[in-house]
């Protein structure tokens, strides 16, 4: 049985790069783009109607933004994922995005094979950013006044394999315990620290051993 395809809606407002990514991403297997928007009023119809596994969002778009974007996409249909795609590296847009339920951050000028990996990592589950937004948004977030509970030592773990980009299976595989009670102790371990995603949980994790 052929394994089922990963749908990506493209939204853009350049036609030459939806053209760029559509060639891409068709060209790799269990990829499909399902469709395309060059606006941000189209998109929201297309996410109801076609009803994409991710959506590749351009973070400047004529009618909005990428953040207030990412949370009508969330609205429309929660277990969609969203990668947002930048020509410029900016932390507090980033930071933003994050907030707003982005799994992924990337820039427009990484090679292919990264961002197909990316869009591959996502699909599995995984929060994705590229590295040198990483490392910028570190220096932001460590003046932060982000508090949480301790953190008992098998949360710690969790959070190590988290900023590690591993999916749920792979930790549990890991710590010897049920992929369920992973998912659990997760969902904890958000409301500790006060994040909403996993991204953010990692750069929170980053974070506080950059304190270190």
């Amino acid at each position: 049985m052929k394994e089922r395809e990963v749908k990506l809606l493209l939204v853009d407002d350049h036609a030459i790069v939806r053209l760029g990514m559509k060639s891409l991403i068709d060209q790799t297997p269990g990829l499909t783009v399902c469709g395309e928007a060059e606006s941000l009023m189209e998109a929201y119809r297309q996410v109801q109607k076609l009803k994409p596994d991710i959506v590749l969002l351009d973070i400047n778009m004529p009618d909005g933004d990428g953040s207030v974007a990412c949370r009508e996409i969330k609205k429309i249909k929660s277990k969609v994922k969203v990668i947002i795609l930048t020509a410029f590296a900016d932390d507090s847009i980033m930071i933003e995005t994050t907030r707003a339920g982005a799994d992924g951050y990337l820039l427009k000028n990484i090679d292919s094979k990264t961002i197909i990996k990316a869009i591959q990592d996502v699909a599995l589950g995984n929060s994705i950013l590229e590295s040198t937004i990483v490392s910028r948004a570190l220096d932001v977030a460590k003046h932060s006044s982000n508090t949480s509970e301790d953190l008992i030592l098998q949360e710690r773990k969790i959070l190590d394999y988290i900023s590690q980009g591993k999916t749920n299976k792979e930790i549990g595989e890991a710590l010897y315990i049920a992929e369920k009670t992973v998912r659990n102790n997760v969902s904890k371990i958000m409301k500790k620290i006060n994040v909403t995603n996993r991204t953010e949980a990692a750069i929170y994790w980053s974070r506080q051993k950059f304190l270190k």
